[in-house]
């Protein structure tokens, strides 16, 4: 997801330059601008949204989560290790 901000937050920079080198006047440059960062905040809410449910079916299915670094996380009770390096005794 983050290149796809990355990216947008690059347009946004770099198509009001791009209009102003090119002869346009500022007001219509920094319309653009404001119109591509509305856009690119628009699809970063909607991109964090789908990947949010699809986490949510991927726990309703399988019982498990992948958090951000890979590691497969299981629902409300885990089983980790606790203080005392023991797993917890049902």
């Amino acid at each position: 997801m983050s290149d796809v901000v990355r990216w947008g937050a690059f347009s946004c920079a770099l198509v009001p330059f791009v209009l102003i080198v090119s002869g346009t006047p500022v007001g219509g440059a920094a319309g653009a601008a404001a119109g591509l960062a509305a856009v690119t905040c628009a699809c970063r809410a909607l991109l964090r949204q789908s990947e949010r449910s699809a986490a949510r079916v991927r726990v309703r299915e399988t019982g498990q989560l992948r958090d951000r670094t890979g590691l497969i996380r299981t629902g409300a009770r885990g089983g980790g290790l606790h203080c005392d390096r023991r797993t917890p005794v049902d």
